[in-house]
Parts: structure tokens; sequence; C-alpha cells
């Protein structure tokens, strides 16, 4: 759960602070096999049953945190092995992005409807009365659910007056909006890797802590200790991520991390609203029946795997984290781009080999606390200085649901103030497949489609820190101190026509 600070969420800032201060010390993986020692010390187990578990997991973290792959637990192998082939700077991730911790899985049932404590045995029993498969009977004074015959349809959870008979859901599976969390032979949880998109709800949503994503700490550290200029580039959902961050010192702490600067994303999300209110002009509804937006990397995926013949209505135009990335390489080429967010699936956009050229390294907030940590960085203590101020506040406000589609009516009314635009958004996977069912269907025919595979937005992602209303708060208040406030305004849209052929290779 975001923003509370539990010991799951505890153990993966210490994992991540570990990685982090490795790398600014001296870069000697081999301390790797040290460290499930250090983050769990001692001889008892403080969270699950075994402290060698509770190490094993921890292991197995601290590979994936290098970028590494799960071992096998049925072989022998040191929680360093194969690390060099991951301290390459070029290095991408090898599927999958996100997996599944087998021991440390608990194994939760995928779904079933039983009957708690509560259940007073009562005269009326509604329960037994209402359901369709007669799977409820009175057994020894109180409800009894014969779950070979149960159909889970909720109808005795609704009726009980007590409350006392609950369905309950595997974490995971009930966050997936893609249907790709099963179960394997032993019960545990495993992901169809050809179904996931990777928008680490199942992540975010395990209790125990099992579901991991590959990352690149180590080796953006290495890129900053190195000779070359390595920027920071800022997704607008940063905002009230870290505690005492303001506008003023967000260029001072990331410097004092080691980057060259930071530059915002919602630069790029400016220009991607000029592209695609110019998209949505020119194409819908003369060549597309409706235009989709295209920022979010798991709504797009989701889209092109379930609707593939829909899948030409996703907007062509670069993502803000793209166009950043350009702005900065078409006058640096040599220079290393680091996109900071709150998204796990930004780390599988990055990797892809038309984007490898700009963007070099995805971390997400939850990585980089790990970093300020390690290099004892306080935000109290960096002094004032220069605000971000480049971008418009409908660019900062693509890391809300409605966020996106608002800034390009925005847009579109700047070109053609006469044009009007019908807009529906859809936030979370589930809500996203059906709004492309009603697309389908022909009921948004010449409307502009918004979707976010987190629900609230990219202020839910699963790299976030913070609870995602007071987020999306400290976000109306950033959006507040921009200095414009349309995407139409933004100095760079000259550049936008270079930045589209641009080409680093």
């Amino acid at each position: 759960m975001r923003g509370l600070y539990s010991s799951k969420t505890k153990i993966r800032h210490e994992i991540f602070t570990e990685i982090a201060r490795m790398a600014y010390e001296d870069g000697d993986c081999s301390r790797l096999d040290e460290l499930p020692y250090k983050i769990v010390p001692g001889e008892i187990a403080s969270y699950r049953e075994s402290i060698f578990l509770e190490r094993a997991v921890v292991g197995e973290r601290l590979r994936v945190a290098m970028g590494l792959s799960l071992r096998k637990i049925s072989e022998h192998s040191l929680i360093s092995e194969g690390v060099e082939n991951s301290l390459v700077e070029e290095k991408y991730y090898e599927p999958p992005l996100i997996n599944i911790i087998k021991f440390a899985c608990h194994a939760c049932p995928e779904n079933r409807v039983i009957v708690t404590e509560g259940c007073q045995g009562c005269l009326e029993h509604p329960c037994v009365e209402v359901c369709p498969k007669k799977a409820v009977h009175m057994e020894g004074g109180r409800s009894y659910i014969d779950e070979s015959s149960c159909i889970k349809c909720g109808k005795c959870v609704e009726a009980c007056p007590y409350n006392a008979i609950i369905k309950q859901e595997r974490p995971c599976t009930k966050a997936c909006g893609m249907n790709a969390i099963g179960s394997d032979e032993y019960g545990r949880a495993e992901i169809d890797q050809e179904k996931c998109v990777s928008c680490g709800q199942c992540l975010v949503s395990c209790p125990f802590s099992a579901i991991v994503d590959k990352g690149q700490i180590f080796q953006t550290i290495m890129a900053i200790k190195s000779e070359t200029p390595v920027y920071a580039i800022l997704a607008p959902a940063i905002a009230g991520q870290f505690q005492d961050m303001k506008n003023t010192k967000i260029r001072g702490a990331f410097q004092a991390l080691g980057f060259t600067d930071v530059r915002e994303v919602a630069i790029g999300a400016d220009l991607c609203t000029v592209e695609e209110a110019k998209d949505f002009l020119e194409e819908v509804p003369e060549k597309l029946p409706f235009m989709a937006t295209s920022c979010c990397p798991s709504w797009s995926m989701m889209a092109k795997k379930l609707f593939p013949e829909q899948a030409k209505c996703i907007s062509m135009a670069l993502t803000p984290m793209v166009l950043t990335a350009r702005l900065i390489k078409q006058k640096e080429p040599d220079c290393k781009i680091v996109f900071v967010g709150p998204c796990a699936a930004k780390k599988l956009e990055a990797s892809r080999k038309s984007i490898r050229s700009y963007v070099d390294f995805v971390l997400t907030f939850e990585e980089v606390a790990g970093m300020f940590d390690a290099k004892g960085v306080d935000w109290k203590d960096i002094p004032e200085g220069e605000p971000l101020f480049r971008a418009s506040a409908d660019g900062r406000g693509f890391a809300v649901s409605g966020g996106v589609a608002q800034a390009v009516v925005h847009a579109v009314k700047r070109i053609d103030p006469e044009r009007e635009v019908k807009v529906v958004n859809a936030e979370g996977l589930q809500n996203c497949k059906k709004m492309l069912q009603m697309a389908k269907a022909g009921k948004y025919n010449g409307y502009l489609l918004e979707g976010m595979a987190c629900p609230g937005g990219c202020v839910a992602g699963a790299g976030t820190l913070q609870v995602v209303k007071k987020a999306a708060a400290a976000l109306e208040k950033m959006k507040g101190e921009a200095s414009f406030t349309e995407s139409s305004d933004s100095k760079y849209q000259s550049r936008l026509e270079s930045l589209e052929k641009f080409d680093v290779e």
C-alpha cells in the first residue's frame, strides 16, 4: 500500500539503499553475498518463519535490484553470480521485468467465499436461501459453504446481515487488470508474461513482498561517477514524493546525488500535447474513428495486445519521456539520461530498441529514495536554488487521471476554437478494457480517449512513495507554481519537427 511505511517498505528501502551505497563507495559487487546479513542481522526472524528464509528473499531482491534474474531454487549459486554481465552501462533488462520469488509467495487462495467467526447462526439464514447452487447449509449451528459447489457469485456475501461471509481474492490477482496471474502446481502465484504489461500493480498489492521488478540503481551511479554528463529527467508525479521537497530544492537535491542537472518531463508532455492535438484534428473522424492517448506504456501495451484492430487509433506521438530525452541529447548526444518517475512499465518502454538511444536508465522514486539515504542527502539541508519553470501547468497535469485529455483539449481549442472535443477517460486496466470495448462497438466515435493503467494516474504508480490523495494534492500545488498554463505556449514547440527526425544512432 502506497504511503504506508511497513516492514515490506522498510526492507525494500534498505535493499535499494545498500545497492546505492555499494555503488557510491567502491562498486565492489562481491559484497552482494554479504548484504543479506547486514539487512537481516541476528539469529531470530522478524517477519517470516525462519531467518534463513528472510535472508534468502533479501538475496533475490538484491539480485533483481542489480538487474539480474532470479536464481533457480533447485540449484546452488551465489547471489552475485552473473553480476559482471549486469555492470555494462548498455545492459537492458532480460525479460521478464516483473517476476515472483516463489519461496516468498504465500500461495494465497485464488478466489474463495468463506464463513467467518462473525456468523450468528441466525434463524433466517438468508445465505442458505439465496445460494443458486445450494452450496450453503447450516452445520453445527452456523453456516457452512461447500467449496466444491460454490461458484463464488457473492450472493451470500451480500445477503448476510452480519457481514460474516467474505469473498477472498488473491491480492495480486485482484490488482491485475490483465488477468495475467494464475497459480503453479504448488498453488503459488505465477505470471503469464504473454499477458503482463508490467504496470506493477501486483507488486504493490502483494503483502508478502514476493513480487519484484528489476532495477538499474547500480548502473546509474556508476555512470554518474564517470566523466559522462548524466541528466535526471523528472516525471511530474514527483510532486510531494519526498518530505521537505520544494520546487526550489529539486535541482540541488539531485545534483547532490551527482547528476549534472535536471529537467522536467512535463516539458516533453507539453510537446506531446501539441502533437496529439494536431493528430486529433487531422485524423478524427476522417481517418480514425477515435484517438487514444499514448503516454502510459501499460495502457498502450494492453490495447495492442487485446484490441489489435483498434491499436491504430492510439496516438503515434512520442511519449513525454522520450521527447524530453531527445531535447537534451539533441544538444549533448554523448550524455546519459535517467528517467526518474513512478512507473515500472517505463523501464520496459526504455528498453525498446527504438528508445535505447535516448533514455539510458529508468529509476522509480522508491529507488531514488535509497540513493538519497546512501549518499546522506537530507532535503532539509539543500539550499534554495533555481526552481523548475519551463513546463506548463497542463504538462504537469499529465500525472493524474484526466490530465492528459484536458491538456490536449486545451491545445485543440487553441488551434480550432470551434471544434468540440468529446472526452472519456479510464483509470485502472480493467476500466480501460471496458472503455476500449465500448469504443470498438462504436460508442465513442469522434472521441478522445485517455487511458491510465494505475488507478488515479501516475501519482498511483508502483514506484511512488506517498498516499495517492496526498500526491495528487501536491501536484495541484506544483501546477499552480507553473509559469504558464497551457502546453501551446511552450517555447520548445518550434523544435518538435526536428525532434521527430532526430536520431543519435
